[in-house]
């Protein structure tokens, strides 16, 4: 019976690929320890696993793969390698590819990081800033008539300061602050979305820019 060197191979890997160690090992042990930490990263950037390893094993072996040679690599499913293929398609990083002579479908990863950088933080803001900021809204005009419009009432005694067609002066004074912090919220909110429109278009190297700018402001 063959005993597995899976373990050893990535051990290898870890301690920097040994002078003795067979290169193509070396290589199959650190990329595979790329994948592992890029699909940890994923996690904490809420998509699954499998689909950040996916992308991983795209982007660092570098060439175009079909479903089947991503699912003996990663020994996964089908129905998984196929369904983060189509998320990876959605997201933009990686595109679909084709070999001469050949019926399957490859897939390839984009390269170049600061695209693929860019894809993500759009996807990322589609994904979760856009619907903050519409929910943002939406909060807001519940709210958007009341400290003004109900408090021209006149007053009507009383130490409680209720207006007359009005409400108390305290609560109105609550309303208004508590509007307030939401104006500021998604003033916050829309300017993110017009930087992020600016730096990160899918044609732009705005992000790329920025980064440089700030560098050289920090250095």
């Amino acid at each position: 019976m063959a005993r597995d060197t899976t373990g050893e191979a990535n051990g290898a890997g870890g301690a920097g690929g040994g002078g003795g160690d067979d290169p193509g090992v070396t290589l199959r042990a650190a990329q595979d320890q790329f994948i592992a930490c890029w699909g940890k990263m994923g996690s904490a950037w809420g998509i699954s696993r499998t689909m950040a390893e996916v992308h991983a094993l795209l982007f660092i072996t570098g060439e175009p793969m079909c479903t089947d040679d991503i699912m003996e690599r990663l020994q996964i499913s089908r129905g998984n390698a196929s369904m983060s293929i189509r998320a990876l398609l959605d997201w933009g990083v990686v595109a679909r590819a084709h070999r001469r002579g050949d019926r399957k479908e490859y897939f390839k990863a984009e390269q170049d990081v600061w695209a693929m950088f860019r894809a993500i933080v759009r996807e990322r803001m589609k994904r979760e800033a856009d619907p903050a900021l519409v929910s943002l809204h939406e909060i807001r005009d519940l709210t958007s008539g009341v400290d003004s419009s109900k408090r021209k009432g006149r007053r009507r005694g009383g130490r409680d300061g209720v207006r007359e067609g009005g409400i108390a002066d305290e609560t109105a004074a609550r309303i208004m602050a508590h509007n307030q912090r939401l104006d500021e919220m998604l003033k916050f909110f829309e300017t993110v979305q017009t930087l992020t429109d600016r730096f990160v278009s899918p044609s732009g190297r705005g992000l790329q820019i920025a980064a440089s700018i700030l560098g050289k402001a920090a250095s």
